[in-house]
């Protein structure tokens, strides 16, 4: 039996199953990934030489049957209420950062919203600060 992912692991998972979502899972967004793991202070302790290794359990966990379900649901298990908004901001950033967000990414938004149980107004606000910061000048 698998074990539960911790709560970082958790939250690569789910950046992994967004950036997965629409079958492509493009350069700016693994590099987005690894950029957040690096910064962000909810991966502090985090050993960044096992990104791949956790990446590729998340992949192995979704070519199971039901896995994008299953995997949703040890997200949401892993992960404690207090971070559920962080997680969503980390999933928004993934599907953001390639400028365009594909309709099975956000879907798949919808999906995690939904699974994390958070308030539409705090979702928007979360995915607008991310069209905020990946603008460009035209």
């Amino acid at each position: 039996m698998d074990r539960k992912p911790s709560t970082q692991e958790a939250l690569i998972y789910l950046m992994v199953i967004i950036s997965a979502a629409d079958r492509d899972m493009t350069d700016a967004e693994l590099s987005r990934i690894g950029s957040v793991i690096r910064t962000l202070p909810v991966f502090e302790g985090f050993d960044e030489n096992r990104i791949i290794e956790v990446a590729r359990q998340c992949q192995q966990r979704l070519q199971k049957q039901n896995g994008p379900e299953a995997v949703l649901d040890l997200v949401r298990d892993a992960v404690p209420e207090a971070l559920h908004d962080t997680a969503y901001a980390l999933a928004v950033e993934v599907a953001a950062a390639d400028l365009y967000v594909e309709p099975e990414e956000r879907r798949m938004l919808q999906i995690v919203r939904s699974r994390l149980k958070l308030e539409p107004l705090v979702a928007a606000a979360i995915e607008r600060t991310a069209q905020a910061r990946h603008r460009r000048v035209v």
